[in-house]
C-alpha cells in the first residue's frame, strides 16, 4: 500500500487536468489555514502579545484597528512613564542638584495704615560696582591746591629725596599758580593733593602733609566754576590728618565714614583722587595687608605711621588725602603714601586711627601723642674689633653707645659701654633685635636687661617710659 501510495505521488504527473484541478485546491486550503502561536516575549519595557496571522485579505481590517489600538496603548504608557520619571527627577533633584530654599515672607504693621508685606527676595545686595561707587562718590571728593609766599621758596620737605620717595612731588610748582610774581610776598603753587567732605555744611579730611607751610588753601568742588578758599581748623602731625572748612551758600555732597576694622585682605576697594593734576582720577584694586608700619623722614622729625592698609590700587603724587571706598561707597581709609620705586604699593590711613580723633581735629584741640615706649638709650651692634676692650668673648648683643640723662635707662644705672646681652632672661643677636623688643613692650612694664660691663655680667631692671610724654615735659 505504501509503495503503491508512493508510486501514485511520483507519478502525479500523468493525472487527468480534473485530478491535477482538484488537488491544487486541496493544497491551496492547506496553505491557508490560520495557526495560533503563543505570546512572544520581549526584552523592553513594555511587552507585547497577539496573535500571528496570514495577511489575508479578510485580515485586513482586523490588523488596521489592532494597530490603532496599540499605538494609542503604546502613547499612553509612554506618557505615564515619562510623567512619573519627570514627578520623581523634580522630588529628588536628580537633574538640578540642590537648590536654595526660597526666602520666607514676612510682613509688619506700619502705623494705622496697615500692614505691609516685606519679602526677603526683593532685598538687594548692598554691594556696588566700581562704577557706581565713582558717579556716586565723585561729587565729594575735592582737589586741594595750596599756595605760598615766594619768600618761602615752598615747602622745603618737598625737596626731600625720601620723601619724595612716597609722596611724589604732590604737584608742586604745578598748576595755574605756576607762572605767577616771583617777588616777595607773593604767591606760588605749592602743592597738590585731594580730600574729601564729611559732613554737608563743608568740613573735609586730608593729610597734614598736603596743606603743611601753606599760607593759602584752594579746594575745588565739582559743580562749581571757582575753588573755595579753605580755613585749617585743626591738624596732627604725627597723625598726618588734617581738617578744612569750606562755606557755600547750600549743602556739599557728602561721603560716609565706614569701619574699616570690617575690611578683610583681599577685600576690592576704590581710590578717587587728583594725581599729577589728573582730576577725579578712579582706580580700583584690592586690600594687599594691613597693619603695615612705615617711617617717613622730613624736616620736622619722622612720621611713624602704624596700622596702615596696603592696597595695589593706583595710588600716584596728588592722590594723599583721597578717600579709599569699600564696595559699599564708604570711606575705609585716607591714600596717603605710595612707594614710587615699586608698583602696586600704596598705603592708606584706616578710618579705625580718623575716627577717634576726627572731633580733635575739627575743633582744634590737640591730640594726646600714642605713647612711645623707650628707655632712652642709642646701642650699636657689637664688631670683633670691640671684644678686647669691652671683655667679651661674643659679637652677640648690643652695646650702648650712648645714654640719655633722666631717662628710664639711666636712673636705672644703665651706662655708655655697657654690653647688653640679654632681655628678660632671652638672649639678643644685634641691636636691631634689642630695639624691637622694646618697642615691643607697654610704657610701664619692666625689663630685665643682662648685661656685661668689664667683664661682669650682671641684671638691671628697667621700667619702660614713654618717649612722647617725656619729650612733652622737656619743652615746657
Amino acid at each position: 500500500m505504501e509503495n503503491n501510495n508512493n508510486n501514485k505521488n511520483q507519478y502525479d504527473g500523468y493525472k487527468t487536468d480534473a485530478e491535477r484541478e482538484e488537488t491544487a485546491q486541496h493544497r491551496m486550503d492547506d496553505e491557508i489555514e490560520v495557526v495560533s502561536t503563543p505570546p512572544r516575549r520581549s526584552g523592553s519595557f513594555f511587552k507585547y502579545s497577539g496573535r500571528v496571522s496570514l495577511n489575508t485579505p479578510e485580515n485586513m481590517d482586523m490588523k488596521k484597528g489592532s494597530s490603532m489600538k496599540s499605538t494609542f496603548a503604546a502613547f499612553m504608557a509612554g506618557a505615564l512613564v515619562v510623567g512619573s520619571l519627570m514627578f520623581a527627577s523634580d522630588k529628588y533633584n536628580l537633574f538640578t542638584g540642590p537648590q536654595l530654599a526660597a526666602a520666607p515672607q514676612t510682613s509688619s504693621v506700619s502705623g494705622n495704615n496697615g500692614a505691609k508685606t516685606a519679602s526677603l527676595n526683593n532685598v538687594v545686595s548692598s554691594t556696588k560696582s566700581v562704577a557706581d561707587i565713582a558717579k556716586e562718590a565723585g561729587p565729594a571728593v575735592v582737589k586741594i591746591e595750596t599756595k605760598v609766599k615766594s619768600s618761602k621758596n615752598g615747602n622745603s620737605m618737598y625737596n626731600d629725596p625720601f620723601f619724595q620717595q612716597f609722596f611724589g612731588s604732590q604737584g608742586r610748582g604745578s598748576g595755574k599758580g605756576s607762572t605767577q610774581n616771583q617777588d616777595d610776598g607773593a604767591l606760588q603753587s605749592s602743592g597738590l593733593g585731594s580730600g574729601f567732605i564729611f559732613q554737608s555744611s563743608g568740613y573735609i579730611l586730608t593729610n597734614e602733609h598736603v596743606i603743611d607751610g601753606a599760607d593759602e588753601i584752594d579746594v575745588t568742588v565739582q559743580g562749581y566754576d571757582t575753588p573755595f578758599k579753605a580755613t585749617l581748623l585743626g591738624n596732627s602731625y604725627d597723625l598726618d590728618l588734617a581738617v578744612l572748612k569750606i562755606e557755600g551758600d547750600k549743602d556739599f555732597p557728602t561721603l560716609p565714614i565706614g569701619d574699616s576694622d570690617n575690611t578683610q585682605v583681599g577685600d576690592w576697594v576704590v581710590a578717587i583722587g587728583n594725581p599729577y593734576d589728573f582730576d577725579y582720577t578712579v582706580t580700583s584694586g584690592v586690600i594687599s595687608a594691613k597693619e603695615r608700619p612705615i617711617s617717613i623722614p622730613d624736616d620736622k622729625g619722622t612720621r611713624e605711621y602704624k596700622h596702615l592698609f596696603q592696597t595695589d590700587a593706583a595710588i600716584n603724587p596728588g592722590n594723599s588725602g583721597g578717600p579709599l571706598l569699600n564696595m559699599n561707597g564708604e570711606v575705609i581709609g585716607i591714600n596717603t603714601a605710595v612707594s614710587s620705586e615699586a608698583q602696586g604699593i600704596g598705603f592708606a590711613i584706616p578710618t579705625s586711627t580718623i575716627s577717634s580723633v576726627l572731633e580733635n581735629l575739627k575743633n582744634n584741640v590737640e591730640i594726646p601723642k600714642e605713647p612711645s615706649p623707650y628707655i632712652g638709650v642709642s646701642v650699636a651692634n657689637i664688631t670683633e674689633d670691640m671684644l678686647g676692650d669691652l671683655n667679651l668673648s661674643s659679637t652677640k648683643g648690643a652695646v650702648v653707645a650712648d645714654i640719655q640723662p633722666k631717662t628710664p635707662a639711666f636712673e636705672a644705672g644703665l651706662r655708655e659701654y655697657d654690653a647688653i646681652v640679654a632681655v628678660d632672661g632671652a638672649e639678643i643677636s644685634t641691636a636691631d633685635e634689642l630695639t624691637k623688643k622694646i618697642q615691643a613692650l607697654k610704657v610701664g612694664d619692666k625689663v630685665k636687661l643682662t648685661i656685661v660691663r668689664n667683664g661682669n655680667k650682671q641684671d638691671i631692671t628697667v621700667t619702660v617710659g614713654d618717649r612722647n610724654a617725656a619729650q612733652s615735659t622737656s619743652k615746657k
